[in-house]
Parts: C-alpha cells; sequence; structure tokens
C-alpha cells in the first residue's frame, strides 16, 4: 500500500488475516471480527472483536473486545473489554474491564475494573483509581 492519501480502513464484518501492515499513517476502524496483527501510525478503534497484536503511535480505543498485546505509543481507551498485555508511553483509561499485564510510561485512570499481578505492573506514573483494582504481589 503506497497510496499515501488513504485516510482510514474499514473493516465490518469477519476477516481473517495472518498479517496487516499499514504502511501509511491511517486511522483504523474494526467493527467485525478480526485475527491478525496490526502495524499502524494512526488511531484505532475496535467496535466489534479483535484477537491478536497491535503496534501503534496513535491511539487505541477499545469499545468492543480485545485479547492480544498493545505497544503503543499514543493513549488507550478502554471501554469495553481487554484481555492482554500492554506496553505504552502515553496514558490509559479504563472505563470498561482490562484484565493482564501493564507497563506504562504514563498515568493510569481507572474507573471501570482491572485486574492484574503487580510484579507485573512497574508503573511509571501515578494509578488513579475510581473503579475496582484487584492487585497482586509487586508494588504499586
Amino acid at each position: 500500500m503506497e497510496n499515501t492519501d488513504v485516510k482510514f480502513t474499514v473493516i465490518i464484518g469477519f476477516i481473517l488475516l495472518i498479517t496487516f501492515t499499514a504502511i501509511a499513517e491511517i486511522d483504523i476502524y474494526i467493527d467485525g471480527s478480526y485475527e491478525g496483527r496490526i502495524e499502524d501510525d494512526g488511531d484505532i478503534y475496535i467496535d466489534g472483536s479483535y484477537r491478536g497484536r497491535i503496534e501503534s503511535d496513535g491511539d487505541v480505543y477499545v469499545d468492543g473486545s480485545y485479547s492480544g498485546r498493545i505497544e503503543d505509543d499514543g493513549d488507550i481507551y478502554v471501554n469495553g473489554s481487554y484481555y492482554g498485555r500492554v506496553e505504552y508511553d502515553g496514558d490509559i483509561y479504563i472505563d470498561g474491564s482490562y484484565k493482564g499485564r501493564i507497563e506504562d510510561d504514563g498515568d493510569i485512570y481507572i474507573d471501570g475494573s482491572y485486574f492484574g499481578r503487580g510484579d507485573d505492573m512497574p508503573f511509571g506514573g501515578a494509578p488513579l483509581i475510581a473503579g475496582y483494582l484487584i492487585f497482586f504481589g509487586g508494588y504499586l
């Protein structure tokens, strides 16, 4: 994909790919079922279900369900459900439910529920909690 005029990609319905790589900075919208890998510089919006790995420089919005790993330089917004591992430099906002491992350099805002292990969570920023936090071992 060499066309830099592309502004967004829309995935509606079921799609199964081994690898999806976006070369240009585009926004990706997933409203269906997707399994695979996404590498993108734009924002990623998940309204359906996604399983796989995301590497992004933009923001990631999870309003549906996501299972996998996110490596992100932008902010992450979890309004749906997410299970997996997050490595990011921005902030994370959890209004839905998240279960997994977080490695961060930003702040964490929890208004929903988070379940995690302390030895996996070397928080660089400050967690701000208004919802539920279930935490095992390690430190905050």
